[in-house]
């Protein structure tokens, strides 16, 4: 017996092992670090949360609507530019297509606080461990990624706070409806649609409002694979078809629907995906006329792109088509490529250019011949000529000297053939464009006031002041574009009152806001000036150089020009509702030829297609009159003809008897293009009107100092021409 044991002492506890005092010392340590992390983490919480506002901006994209472009008649849609989304209210979305997204995408999204703790912790992790990306995100977080500045698309650890911090909040201070209409506005659905109004055209060509809960739960389904499903066939179809029956079912669960409306759903038929659009033929000169037009108006690219604007352009589409179709009848199928030609139309009262013809092909070269290309104007400025004589006090029947050759200085200017026609009045001297008669007029008015006169019309002065000074310049050597010379021309055909030439009618914002765009009319003649320049140019087509271009029975007023060597060739004309220019020339400058016709003239070829062009387009259009002239008669007592009647006895110009003369020698520079537009091939047919070839009239590119690089231009300063 144990002496404690024998005093009655309770007994004593061995005391511990060595191994337990490390491990009490290891657990006290464990929960001092625990609680140290609960508390830092509470901590970390607190100030991220004080940290991550909401943000103030939106992505630049987020809401970005892109613009819609209309033909002048507001209805037909030429094309949209950048982003491809309509914002449209909760409420115009069907409560089909509402549940059917929140059956696909988060099913307690009316109960949750914004975020999904379970799905942030996976996608979290798979972001740690670099593992596939999985999914989770509630509605509100997939808003806030995509709604909001400041957060990209990285997948990061810091990024997926920030995104968790911010639904949070956005959860507190914003409705379930407010989120919900952002979402579905923002996200993605394929087919380069973004929201669901784009969504609903681009699958079902139907507004968001007229969705079935079938279709509603198709564009439910593709949210997740939009690329894969936006044009599924094959194992792509079967998949989509499974994830739209998941969708289905998954409305039942949310009680959207019940089983035996959700049995009696079809999978819904797909309207064909559209292309994306083509800059091909007319389309994409149009619509780099429209951006610039749009950016000297003030709206930058960020505007157009994104500003979901609607604009109105003035482009009739059957105008347009027509004048293509002018083109390409009338020229040969074996004309040169490198012969270019331009067609511009302008409505004389408003300025609107309602047509034009830029070329061949936009996608082969965006140089535009109607609006960019300027060539010498020839003998087509011998109407500002004549303008600017009967607004200085000159009148039709002043007499100028039309013999042959005229000598200024040290200019030597020659007529057709060099015939002479002895003295002539206005009216004779335009008729038969004779050359000296309107050099001897610029020199009678004042070659500043002839310049005064076409700026007047419409011709930018800093195409004139250069040129103005030569005893030429009333025959043409300044150069000038399509759209500026029909724009002037219209000046005749608006009784004298000016439009500048333009492209755009209305721009109408997102919110609704209209801005027309009107020129206002500036008075450039007196009407007495207009009607009788008209009157002049009415004998050019009734019996002068541009008989080709007649109308019978609707009058019609315009001029030649063909620049020397045929460089350029023209027909301007109007009748009283609408303004035609038509010009032909290559982009080096040389002759232009057409085998089978040689050179051109204005009254060929130009005043052909000018015909063509303006019938069509006047078809059942009421013939209107010009204003009659001031009394005018000839030296022999008669007043000159006027009307459909042709006259036997004046010289038949069809064949366009208008041949050029050499140049006479002045002083001055070529115009140069303002960028020389770049060449098209090589002169093997094709033209603006592609045949099988043949054209044999031009020298190869092959040939000794011919290349497909566009020379300097080899047009004479002078520029005389008939």
């Amino acid at each position: 017996m144990r002496s404690g044991e024998e005093d009655g002492a309770p007994a004593q506890e061995e005391p511990d092992g060595p191994a337990e005092k490390p491990r009490r010392r290891l657990l006290r340590r464990v929960l001092v670090v625990s609680g140290a992390g609960v508390v830092g983490l509470i901590g970390m919480f607190g100030v991220v949360w004080a940290m991550t506002p909401i943000p103030d901006t939106t992505q630049a994209l987020a809401t970005a609507q892109g613009s819609m472009i209309y033909y002048r008649d507001g209805k037909t849609v030429l094309a949209t530019q950048g982003v491809n989304r309509k914002n449209v209210p909760l409420g115009k979305v069907p409560a089909a297509v509402r549940d059917a997204v929140i059956a696909a995408e988060n099913r307690t999204f009316y109960q949750d606080t914004g975020v999904s703790l379970s799905g942030t912790a996976r996608a979290m992790w798979s972001t740690v461990t670099g593992q596939q990306l999985q999914g989770g995100s509630t509605i509100t977080q997939q808003m806030v990624r995509n709604y909001y500045s400041g957060l990209s698309q990285e997948r990061t650890v810091v990024r997926k706070l920030k995104e968790i911090m911010i639904s949070l909040k956005v959860d507190r201070s914003k409705s379930k409806d407010w989120v919900l209409e952002q979402y579905l506005n923002t996200i993605y659905f394929g087919r380069g649609a973004y929201g669901v109004q784009a969504a609903s055209l681009a699958y079902f060509n139907k507004d968001v409002s007229k969705l079935t809960a079938a279709e509603g739960a198709y564009l439910a389904a593709v949210i997740q694979q939009p690329t894969r499903f936006a044009d599924p066939k094959g194992a792509d179809l079967e998949a989509v078809k499974t994830r739209w029956q998941g969708v289905v079912a998954g409305m039942t669960t949310t009680r959207a629907l019940t089983s035996a409306q959700a049995a009696a759903l079809q999978f819904p038929t797909l309207v064909k995906q559209k292309s994306p659009l083509s800059l091909s033929g007319q389309k994409g000169y149009m619509l780099a006329q429209v951006r610039a037009e749009l950016n000297r108006l003030g709206y930058s690219d960020e505007d157009i792109n994104q500003g979901g604007l609607k604009i109105t352009t003035t482009f009739d589409r059957k105008l347009m088509g027509l004048a293509e179709e002018a083109v390409k009848s009338v020229l040969p199928d074996n004309t040169p490529k490198k012969v270019r030609t331009g067609l511009a139309a302008v409505d004389p009262a408003t300025g609107e250019v309602v047509a034009f013809y830029g070329g061949r092909d936009y996608n082969a070269t965006e140089w535009n011949n109607a609006f960019d290309a300027k060539v010498q104007a020839g003998s087509t400025f011998k109407a500002y000529t004549l303008a600017a004589a009967l607004e200085n006090g000159y009148d039709l029947w002043t007499r100028v000297d039309g013999n042959s050759p005229m000598r200024i200085a040290s200019a030597t200017i020659p007529n057709s053939g060099g015939a002479s026609y002895g003295s002539v009045d206005l009216v004779q001297a335009t008729r038969s464009s004779v050359n000296t008669a309107f050099v001897d007029l610029g020199q009678k008015v004042g070659l500043a006031k002839v310049a005064r006169a076409a700026e007047a019309a419409g011709i930018p002065a800093v195409q004139l002041t250069q040129h103005q000074a030569a005893p030429t310049f009333p025959l043409g050597v300044a150069s000038m574009s399509a759209v500026q010379q029909a724009s002037a021309y219209g000046t005749f055909a608006a009784g004298g009152t000016h439009h500048d030439a333009h492209v755009i009618r209305s721009v109408t914002d997102a919110r609704g806001q209209t801005r027309r765009i009107d020129a206002v009319g500036k008075r450039a003649f007196s009407e007495e000036t207009a009607a009788d320049t008209t009157y002049a140019l009415e004998q050019v087509v009734q019996g002068g150089t541009g008989t080709a271009a007649r109308l019978y029975g609707r009058p019609a007023a315009g001029k030649t020009g063909t620049t020397d060597e045929s460089a350029a060739v023209w027909f301007n004309g109007y009748v009283p509702q609408l303004s035609v220019s038509v010009n032909m020339f290559r982009d080096d400058n040389k002759a232009v030829t057409v085998p089978g016709y040689g050179p051109l003239y204005g009254g060929t070829l130009p005043a052909q297609i000018w015909k063509y062009f303006v019938e069509a387009s006047m078809e059942g259009e009421p013939v209107e009159e010009f204003p009659p002239p001031t009394d005018y008669e000839t030296m022999w007592g008669e007043q000159p003809y006027r009307g459909d009647e042709q006259d036997q006895n004046s010289q038949d110009w069809n064949n366009g008897d208008e041949s050029p003369t050499p140049d006479p020698s002045v002083t001055g520079s070529p115009d140069q293009p303002e960028s020389p537009p770049p060449t098209e091939g090589g002169d093997q047919g094709g033209g603006d009107n592609p045949g099988d070839g043949g054209g044999t009239g031009d020298p190869q590119p092959s040939d000794p100092g011919q290349s497909d690089t566009p020379s300097d231009p080899t047009i004479e300063p002078t520029a005389v021409d008939f």
